[in-house]
């Protein structure tokens, strides 16, 4: 059950981030709070539990500050997608200091491009975050084929996952893009002319 929550959650992300601060904030919150969770062995509900705790805490936060709400989606997506390079990259030798550093630095240039580029940039971190998501839930679901995408051991697992990654948030930027043209200030898509013979 929590591997679908995990998987709905990036979904949302993913797919339908950029239509609503308030959602990209409560599963970017989520999302955060469940990457560290289970980098640092919770499993399960705990995991789930702590990336509600989080979405909530993300969420209040947010909304005690709205001026700064580009900047704290881009953020907290930036945090997500830290933590599943950290959970990709690391290993049990790994420092968790250097973990965090590396969180901490792709949250903090996110926020900074999102403030900087807003609707565009925040676009490509939801994808980005929601994928990664979609990820983990995938791994939990069916951790026989998929466990590669949650937990890559070697060199190879891991190109497969960062590719995986990139295509899955390829596709939610396609599927935002054309989904929400208003949101985003882009002009609507000219109807195809048919064919004149």
């Amino acid at each position: 059950m929590t591997g679908v929550v995990v998987l709905l959650v990036g979904v949302l992300l993913c797919f339908y981030g950029i239509r609503s601060v308030n959602l990209a904030l409560l599963a970017s919150g989520f999302a955060i709070g469940y990457l560290i969770a289970d980098a640092v062995g919770g499993t399960g509900w705990t995991a789930v539990l702590v990336g509600l705790g989080a979405a909530l805490l993300v969420w209040v936060v947010v909304t005690l500050v709205f001026r700064f709400a580009t900047f704290v989606v881009g953020l907290a997506t930036g945090a997500v997608i830290g933590a599943k390079f950290w959970s990709a990259l690391a290993n049990e030798g790994t420092s968790v200091l250097l973990g965090v550093v590396l969180v901490a630095a792709v949250a903090f240039l996110s926020a900074f491009l999102a403030e900087k580029y807003a609707k565009r940039m925040l676009l490509w971190l939801t994808a980005l975050g929601g994928a990664s998501i979609i990820l983990s839930g995938l791994g939990i679901l069916w951790p026989a084929v998929f466990d590669v995408l949650r937990h890559p051991d070697d060199g190879v697992e891991q190109t497969v996952m960062l590719l995986t990654w990139l295509v899955v948030a390829g596709l939610g930027w396609y599927v935002q893009r054309n989904l929400f043209r208003k949101q985003l200030g882009l002009p609507p898509k000219e109807p195809k002319q048919p064919a004149t013979a």
